[in-house]
């Protein structure tokens, strides 16, 4: 198993082959009333869990990892180990329909009010008999480790929600998700992180012919390059000793094909 993180006795590793066996358990889980903590796997990540050890406690914590994010597919497919790209933004649609199949109320936590207001109207037109009960933007500021999470707990759990979709960004998302599941445990929390701006249009995602070429990264990269330059370079950076890695995990443990 490709191990993501630096410590091999208790690692991350991608949980989820694909996105049909995702769903499948997902529905399970909603059908037998238990939650559950679905965390995204990209290179940034894995580069945070490295330095970060409340991200790496948070996403030893979810009960599902799957890979966002091509060079995630790449190099595990080199251990011999290959998994479907899942990214966050696409799993928002194919939640919200499972939501309204097995009649589960959904909360949106994170953003801003305008854009969970905005997705929340956007989807219920797309999926009718959509319950969304809470749009929750916390305030500025907002850690998820802090004194306030006990109230946004509360929140979520006052609203009756059993779906939340997280859209903080990385590393809050993940964190506030383990908290939340250990304290909910009927509720499923997944992290999305821009996904909703791009349902509500307050940020445009890369074409689909940027996506299929795999440059979705140079295209954020061209558009906001002062904010991402640094996280690219550390994740170039990075890529030597992973693919190593990738390799020495195919050597021990042979391809799972």
């Amino acid at each position: 198993m490709m191990i993501w993180s630096d410590s091999d006795s208790a690692g991350v590793t991608v949980t989820v082959p694909d996105q049909g066996t995702l769903l499948a358990d997902l529905a399970r889980r909603f059908r037998m009333g238990q939650g559950f903590a679905v965390a995204t796997l990209n290179l940034d990540h894995v580069v945070k869990l490295s330095r970060d050890k409340a991200f790496l406690e948070a996403y030893r914590a979810q009960t599902h990892v799957t890979a966002d994010g091509n060079p995630i597919v790449w190099l595990s497919r080199l251990a011999g180990q290959p998994v479907s790209l899942i990214p966050g933004s696409e799993l928002i649609e194919p939640l919200v329909a499972l939501a309204v199949e097995h009649k589960v109320p959904v909360a949106f936590f994170g953003s801003t009010e305008a854009t969970l207001n905005a997705s929340a109207t956007e989807l219920s037109e797309r999926y009718p008999g959509l319950d969304v009960v809470l749009c929750r933007a916390p305030p500025m500021g907002f850690d998820p480790q802090g004194a306030e999470t006990e109230a946004e707990i509360a929140a979520i759990a006052a609203s009756g929600a059993r779906l939340c979709i997280l859209a903080l960004g990385a590393p809050k998302q993940e964190i506030f998700a383990a908290c939340a599941h250990a304290a909910l445990p009927g509720v499923g929390f997944v992290s999305i992180g821009a996904g909703l701006d791009f349902i509500a249009g307050t940020q445009n995602r890369a074409p689909a012919w940027v996506q299929a070429i795999a440059a979705e990264w140079l295209w954020r990269l061209l558009g906001s390059p002062r904010r991402l330059a640094a996280r690219y370079a550390g994740c170039l950076v990075a890529l030597p000793g992973l693919t190593g890695k990738a390799l020495r995990t195919r050597l021990q443990f042979g391809p799972e094909l």
